[in-house]
């Protein structure tokens, strides 16, 4: 029995859990070529993180060496990851407990397809510091490690406040902002969710000395898959395919929405897991992007130096490479 103590200000949250430490690996070792990565999320809010892991999952140019749910709700998000990576077969890659942090938004919106999973059953390996867990996978990697992180940023402002030279063999790609445009290709800019939610880690986060990728919502905000490019995920067998859409009728149910069986909602953090492997399909502009006080992400000359995505050259060929990889159907003899 372990017990996982958090400060959290001056309560101390104690919580007696049982985890399974060995390592199975259902699946190979991936090969070297490979880019590490460390998928850190708000899974659970937004059910677009859902999406992204899925995504993440399929894109063999990308190696997962670790997913750790950032914002608080730290046991919700690792029930999602745990249960998600056990579908998928893939509990060779271990989860990262993230820091708490104070929700004013306490919401749940995924816990129907995980209200009789027991964390305890995960096989794989489980950080209890997830933060420690970040950074001693930066440390110790042979070959540089992306950081794709698609929420709000505690976690890893907290790893740079520790150890400040994971920037020295990590890069950071993050779905944050809002440059030109906002919300579903509105012309008003936005303050934009991931960067209000928590402004100074935002600010520790893009500002650090490591070479940062963004999506704002000028790109990703576009993304919404309908009609028949929708039916197909949501008709797909595939194990994957088939808890993402699990995961999105928990969501909408939960959300109200009347939409669940025709299109998905926005899949803002898909993009960001695509950065990681290629920017084809994207225009990318190198930018001088300050997070101001208030949460937007304005372009400022005296500021440094981002890469970001602030137009598509073919969307609808990146919604079809998502399809693809999310359905990856199985063969009828299987």
């Amino acid at each position: 029995m372990y017990k996982i103590i958090f400060p959290l200000g001056s309560i101390i949250l104690l919580i007696g859990l049982q985890i399974s430490v060995t390592s199975a690996a259902q699946n190979s070792t991936p090969p070297t070529n490979k880019i590490p990565v460390i998928f850190d999320s708000d899974i659970g809010d937004d059910i677009d993180d859902t999406w992204a892991l899925g995504f993440l999952l399929r894109s063999p140019e990308l190696d997962i060496k670790l997913v750790i749910g950032d914002e608080g709700k730290i046991l919700y998000r690792a029930n999602l990851f745990a249960k998600f990576l056990q579908r998928a077969g893939r509990t060779d890659i271990p989860i990262g407990i993230g820091i708490p942090f104070e929700q004013k938004d306490a919401t749940r919106r995924q816990f129907e397809w995980i209200k009789d999973y027991d964390l305890k059953t995960y096989p794989g390996k489980i950080y209890e510091d997830g933060v420690q867990a970040i950074i001693d996978t930066i440390m110790k990697s042979p070959q540089p490690v992306i950081v794709i992180a698609v929420g709000p940023l505690p976690n890893i402002a907290e790893a740079l406040r520790r150890e400040p030279r994971i920037t020295d063999n990590a890069r950071f790609v993050g779905m944050h902002g809002s440059v030109r445009l906002g919300y579903g290709g509105s012309k008003k800019i936005a303050a934009e969710y991931n960067v209000k939610c928590d402004v100074k880690s935002c600010q520790k986060s893009l500002s650090a000395p490591w070479d940062v990728t963004i999506t704002p919502l000028d790109t990703c905000g576009l993304v919404r898959l309908t009609d028949e490019k929708y039916k197909k995920v949501f008709d797909s067998q595939d194990p994957i395919a088939s808890a993402i859409i699990e995961n999105y009728r928990a969501w909408s149910k939960v959300q109200k929405i009347d939409f669940f069986d025709n299109r998905s909602s926005i899949l803002f953090d898909t993009v960001a897991v695509y950065l990681a492997f290629s920017q084809d399909l994207v225009k990318i502009e190198t930018l001088p992007i300050r997070v101001t006080d208030d949460g937007f992400t304005k372009i400022d000359p005296s500021a440094k130096q981002l890469h970001v995505a602030t137009a598509w050259k073919d969307m609808s060929a990146f919604e079809n490479l998502l399809i693809k990889r999310i359905t990856n159907p199985v063969p009828k003899n299987n």
